[in-house]
């Protein structure tokens, strides 16, 4: 197998992995969500991971764009554009960089982003459409971009936390993300509850972005409380049946008011990606 088709594998997989824990208030194999189902999901995975794990040469602006457009036309919405913004440079460091490690790599990828990336970027967005992102007094998507791909993102960091990522060299994946899921798996849990707590780290440790666009910062504090007195509640985690009953009823509370923490759910699949590129 190719160092192209492991990466694609990996990419998948993470996916799939994502899919597969009752994330409250996201969509998962338990629960359909905000109008959409785990397949779309599963089928925008299979769509997007040509693209993502496309040969050394094509720059993460193309992967993002090309991923986006494949997304776009399998499912026919925006279900991963923030997956595919976290992903594609995690693939294009594993891709360019094999020797060395993911987070080194992904420092160089980010030093090296253009403005030819922020064109192919803003272009994936406007194409992918979606809620409140781009909405900014600077680096407007639907203008030609003025700055790179990074320098934009920098500029959008205090606001979104998958634009914080690349800011700083994915410090929340590559430290809480990748950090809980290693705790977790020492102790034995099921990968759904690693993932699981994986996710619920980033919903209560910051607003959740794709929450704050959509419903307000009074909001998106509010739910990352209450994602944090849910982790309390769990005590010890040792009864797994106990915490999915709980998680899917905490689900069922957020949807019912419309409320998705999507950034922690992409979060959450860009660390479970890294952590299968370790292993690429």
């Amino acid at each position: 197998m190719s160092l192209s088709e492991r990466v694609a594998a990996a990419f998948r997989a993470a996916c799939r992995d994502e899919l597969e824990s009752p994330k409250p208030g996201n969509v998962h194999l338990f629960a359909p969500g905000h109008r959409m189902e785990a397949q779309d999901f599963l089928e925008s995975a299979e769509a997007a991971a040509p693209a993502i794990s496309a040969p050394p040469g094509r720059s993460s602006g193309e992967r993002i764009l090309s991923a986006v457009k494949a997304t776009k036309a399998r499912v026919g919405q925006n279900t991963n554009l923030g997956i595919l913004l976290l992903c594609a440079p995690l693939a294009d460091a594993a891709m360019r960089f094999p020797g060395l490690p993911l987070q080194v790599g992904l420092t160089a990828v980010l030093a090296c982003l253009t403005r030819g990336d922020a064109a192919l970027c803003f272009q994936a967005i406007t194409l992918a459409n979606p809620a409140g992102l781009g909405d900014a007094p600077e680096h407007d998507v639907n203008a030609p971009p003025r700055v790179t791909l990074l320098e934009a993102m920098r500029a959008a960091a205090s606001r979104d936390r998958i634009a914080y990522q690349y800011a700083n060299d994915f410090c929340d994946i590559f430290g809480l993300g990748l950090g809980t899921l290693a705790a977790a798996r020492e102790t034995g849990a099921e990968p759904w509850m690693a993932t699981l707590r994986v996710y619920l780290a980033f919903f209560s440790s910051f607003p959740d972005s794709h929450i704050l666009r959509k419903h307000g910062r009074e909001a998106a504090e509010r739910t990352r409380q209450e994602a944090g007195d849910f982790v309390q509640e769990q005590g010890d985690w040792r009864d797994p049946e106990k915490v999915r009953a709980n998680a899917l009823a905490f689900d069922a509370a957020l949807k019912a008011r419309g409320l998705n923490p999507g950034t922690s759910a992409d979060l959450t699949v860009a660390t479970l990606f890294a952590a299968r590129l370790a292993e690429v």
